[in-house]
């Protein structure tokens, strides 16, 4: 039997079965569909056997997607090239309405032949339980916001309003312990709301303790504690920002760093005419919601408080330059703005998009210090 030199599998990966297909070398290259396989490790060996007696080199893919990178990480110890695809930008065309396992198998392993497929950073198993971390404690910030809206929705359906200035400090949670309702149900609706909340918050702080513990174990610790002499950025922010990017420097430019986070001006253009648009918002969602809140801070005259001096000590004095430079460039850069009329939000866009150059900078400051 023929051997080749290189096939090409595409695998369309679920719960319960993966759908394979191969794309032989070439552009001429046959590509068929072999089946669905088990997701469990030994049918994968089992596959991965099966193609190694009819060609010498394979080189995989899958889209990213809830099932992980388990898989990547098992093809790639048993000494093959693996691709993990970024779904978004997979090419498609725009009149085809059919999507099933087989297709989309087939497709994926004719794209990688092809080299049309973008691919996702994959994280390695230290780095993906910190990025469980600090997700789970986004999950808790969410989880508090709800219960709290809701106690907050059930007091202005009753016209209870607080006469505080501040809500859920201790003198409003004492308030809202002291209302009375006519009806005993209501009462006890809103002291389980209260205790759910109540719940939330120690859930939340439970998970704040175990980050601020793990984090100074981990490998991008000193990212971490470097990215937080910016202003705006502390130390949820500038976990969170190094769990989703992980290492800075498998972005060329600082411009490649703004596009990946979706911070970037789209546009549509044709011919003379040449039409701006909004920012994109591809890339990750985390870190541009981060950034987007940490530059509210710049709308304030550059000053460096006594907490963020403590860790301007901490920190190489290329670090400490690159922060106090970002500090007031980008205070200088909203006022601009907003003196020429941009609305606040535009321009508060406009300094998160520099102020990932920043990080982008002290990213390759760290690694060449």
């Amino acid at each position: 039997m023929k051997q080749h030199s290189e096939v090409f599998v595409g695998l369309d990966a679920a719960k319960e079965h993966h759908a394979v297909a191969v794309a032989e070398e070439g552009r001429k290259g046959e590509v068929r569909y072999l089946g669905e396989i088990d997701t469990d490790a030994a049918a994968v060996r089992k596959l991965v056997a099966r193609l190694e007696k009819r060609h010498g080199k394979l080189h995989f893919c899958y889209e990213a997607g809830p099932t992980g990178y388990g898989l990547y990480r098992q093809l790639i110890a048993m000494g093959h090239a693996c691709t993990v695809v970024a779904p978004s930008l997979i090419p498609r065309k725009p009149g085809d309405r059919i999507k099933t396992n087989r297709r989309d198998a087939v497709q994926l392993a004719r794209l990688l032949r092809a080299g049309e497929l973008t691919a996702v950073w994959v994280p390695d198993e230290a780095h993906e339980a910190v990025r469980e971390l600090i997700r789970s404690r986004e999950a808790a910030v969410d989880d508090l916001r709800r219960k709290r809206q809701a106690i907050s929705s059930m007091m202005l359906r009753y016209g209870r309003n607080y006469p505080g200035k501040t809500t859920w400090t201790k003198q409003h949670k004492q308030w809202l312990q002291g209302q009375k309702f006519d009806h005993t149900a209501q009462h006890l609706v809103l002291q389980d709301m209260i205790l759910a909340a109540q719940h939330a918050q120690e859930r939340l702080a439970q998970v704040e303790d175990v980050i601020a513990e793990f984090l100074p174990c981990w490998s991008l610790a000193p990212m971490v504690q470097a990215l937080q002499s910016l202003r705006g950025i502390r130390l949820v922010t500038a976990a969170t920002i190094m769990a989703e990017i992980g290492d800075l420097r498998r972005f060329a430019t600082a411009g490649q760093f703004m596009s990946y986070l979706g911070l970037v001006p789209g546009e549509h253009s044709t011919g003379e005419q040449v039409r701006r648009l909004g920012i994109t918002k591809a890339g990750n969602v985390r870190v541009r919601r981060a950034l987007v809140e940490s530059a509210w801070t710049y709308r304030h005259l550059p000053k460096t408080s006594q907490q963020k001096s403590y860790v301007h000590e901490s920190v190489a004095p290329a670090i400490r330059d690159i922060a106090l430079k970002a500090q007031t460039r980008l205070c200088a850069r909203y006022r601009a703005l907003s003196n020429r009329g941009k609305k606040l939000t535009v321009a508060v866009t406009a300094i998160a998009r520099e102020l990932a150059g920043f990080i982008w900078a002290i990213g390759q400051a760290m690694h060449t210090a």
